[in-house]
């Protein structure tokens, strides 16, 4: 992997969390998703336990024993490796920070605590100085997310003097819809060099314009190629060529319902959108599709009006054989289905 002082830039895949029928973790496929990011998508950062992971819905030895799965299989074919540590204690989140450099990983990155909120910065600061001190030998990027955290402290005032309390801190994961504040981040803080990380994918141009050095998100699993085809063309000026990228990606996203759909094909909760039964619907009950929106869903692909990723190595769509089988189709089914050795059979994508 990368050295720890190379700038992280460029786009950067949120994995999601593949999970067995069962809501087990199925560590069997993360090699093929290695291979799939790299040599399909020309992605080589990722983001590991972060939302689209659904790491806070993970237990603490899960998380770390997906960080190590990641770290193993990516060693030598990902640039690098970017663990999110946060949790609502503090204990834990040290925790997970002193095991992501046990085991080798490029970077931590950390939400704010969002049950017993921080009220204001000094607080929130004194919580991130605390887990990056934990590994101080690994980048320290802060992840705003405000419309999940609930902390509306806003990314400029934070990162004012921040590397005074938090020497190790490499840059941010915007992700927020208020351009303003990115902007002003990106304005206020040029000479420190930080990465800017946006993580509102469907306003990625927008804030490549602001200043943006790159990006994380979940559609990167599988619409990485032709997003880099944008930032191909912004590098090069040729701005009418990546505007015309972006309106494509943006059709792309437009065909699915994003309060819904995107649970089931976008993977922003792969395992909860599993309504297979099992312990999927006990850890993330209100992100579950009820069977008549799943059906709802599955008549749609039927008619061809969603968004549908590439496959390779299958040799039948995991749509038709969730019809077949009566299964509910998700970005994480996609997954193992599309790294399994056979293709997807009747009775529910077994792996």
């Amino acid at each position: 992997m990368a050295s720890p002082k190379k700038k992280l830039q460029g786009l950067v895949a949120a994995t999601i969390t593949p999970m067995t029928e069962h809501g087990e973790i199925n560590f069997s496929v993360i090699g093929r998703y290695v291979d799939y990011l790299v040599e399909e998508q020309g992605v080589k950062n990722i983001f590991v336990n972060g939302t689209t992971g659904e790491g806070l819905s993970l237990s603490i030895s899960e998380r770390c024993r997906v960080a190590e799965e990641w770290v193993t299989e990516g060693r030598n074919k990902l640039d690098q490796i970017v663990i999110h540590v946060g949790a609502l204690s503090l204990k834990e989140s040290q925790e997970l920070a002193q095991h992501a450099a046990k085991i080798g990983a490029d970077g931590i990155a950390v939400i704010a605590p969002f049950f017993l909120k921080p009220w204001n910065k000094d607080v929130l600061i004194n919580f991130l100085k605390e887990v990056a001190a934990a590994a101080p030998a690994l980048p320290f990027y802060y992840y705003h997310i405000p419309a999940l955290t609930g902390v509306k402290i806003r990314a400029e005032e934070l990162l004012d003097g921040i590397q005074d309390k938090i020497p190790t801190f490499q840059g941010l994961k915007f992700s927020d819809t208020d351009l303003l504040d990115f902007g002003q981040c990106v304005d206020q803080n040029r000479q420190q060099q930080f990465a800017f990380l946006f993580g509102v994918d469907e306003q990625l141009l927008s804030a490549l314009v602001m200043g943006a050095t790159g990006a994380v998100g979940s559609t990167y699993n599988y619409l990485g190629k032709k997003t880099n085809q944008m930032l191909e063309a912004f590098e090069r000026k040729d701005f009418s060529s990546a505007l015309n990228h972006q309106r494509k990606l943006h059709r792309s996203l437009r065909r699915t319902d994003r309060r819904h759909e995107s649970r089931a094909v976008l993977g922003g909760t792969p395992k909860s959108s599993n309504v297979r039964g099992g312990d999927a619907q006990r850890r993330f009950a209100s992100g579950v599709l009820s069977l008549e929106e799943n059906a709802k869903l599955r008549g749609k692909w039927a008619a061809g009006k969603c968004h549908q990723p590439q496959r390779t190595r299958v040799s039948q769509p995991p749509l038709k054989s969730s019809l077949k089988c009566g299964k509910p189709w998700n970005l994480s089914s996609w997954v193992l289905c599309r790294f399994h050795t056979q293709p997807p059979c009747c009775s529910g994508h077994r792996l």
